[in-house]
């Protein structure tokens, strides 16, 4: 039976702003406490080219720790299976921004996603690319077909002013080897990346790659290997929530990745992709109704990849 998502998404995006939006925008990024709370948007696009959204779909928004899988794609078509050799691809069971465990794991991040790894990832940017930012944004560009994409720098400058975690976490893995390069240019360009604007339409069409086997179906642009692909779904799916990865993967079934701006994007391997986007985060820093969204809409579509 063919399923009619835009009916279901509707009532579930219906039924979940009718009731009341627990959570709180984070206050640690200054520019992002400035959102209005109650915005609420999704996105669905499929491998053959429908799209609709709902709410606020088309309305840019930072989309933070999103970036990263853009970011670890990019970099690990580059390095191939010799990235692994400097972020791992575990499970952290802690917060994003921990460095408790850098110690123990002698400056190894547990996984691409927490924000060590993605400073890892970052500073491997800086050694491959002449222009990191230039780079990546049109990476970015040319998944979604849109040269519209672009860095918030109030965002950016935010976070680099209210950056002394991740500036702790940088110096402490460079003092065992593995950040490479200043780092000072290494948390610049981390809080460009996460200062990131894009709509909830942008997003689930950028990722559309990697319910693809790796391919862009708009222009058949080969992104990674089918492998990496999925590889990279698995990492989603272990990693993707930081520590609530688990709960995620229990009430929803899918690989996705959340960002602190309230967004969360969701992949179904060779059917489509899904993007969701509310700021009030839940005690685990990902959105309360994008995971409340995310849960009801595969329950009543019966789709997950278990």
């Amino acid at each position: 039976m063919k399923l009619d998502y835009q009916n279901i998404i509707s009532k579930v995006y219906t039924d979940i702003i009718a009731k009341e939006n627990f959570g709180k925008v984070p206050s640690y990024i200054p520019e992002l406490a400035c959102i209005d709370d109650n915005k609420f948007g999704i996105n669905f696009t499929d491998l053959k080219h429908n799209s609709f959204g709902i709410g606020d779909f088309e309305e840019k928004f930072s989309i933070q720790s999103i970036s990263k899988v853009f970011a670890l794609s990019f970099v690990y078509e580059k390095l191939d299976e010799k990235l692994w050799k400097r972020v791992d691809v575990e499970p952290s069971g802690s917060a994003f921004n921990s460095l408790v465990q850098l110690e123990a794991d002698c400056g190894i991040p547990r996984n691409p996603f927490i924000n060590a790894g993605a400073l890892v990832i970052c500073d491997i940017l800086l050694e491959i690319c002449n222009n990191p930012k230039q780079e990546l944004i049109q990476f970015i560009r040319d998944l979604t077909g849109d040269q519209q994409i672009f860095f918030n720098e109030k965002v950016a400058a935010s976070e680099l002013e209210n950056s002394f975690r991740n500036a702790a976490m940088c110096n402490f893995m460079k003092s065992f080897g593995n950040i490479k390069s200043q780092p000072d240019a290494v948390i610049e360009l981390y809080c460009h990346l996460c200062s990131i604007e894009m709509t909830c339409k942008q997003l689930s069409m950028s990722f559309l790659y990697l319910a693809n086997l790796g391919k862009t179906p708009s222009n058949d642009l080969q992104i990674l290997s089918s492998s990496k692909a999925k590889r990279l779904n698995a990492i989603l799916l272990t990693c993707g929530f930081y520590d609530e990865s688990g709960e995620f993967s229990f009430r929803v079934g899918l690989p996705g990745k959340s960002g602190v701006g309230g967004g969360i994007v969701a992949i179904y391997p060779q059917h489509y992709c899904i993007t969701v986007w509310s700021p009030k985060l839940n005690e685990k820093g990902n959105s309360y109704r994008g995971m409340k969204f995310l849960e009801e809409f595969t329950t009543q579509t019966g789709e997950s990849i278990f």
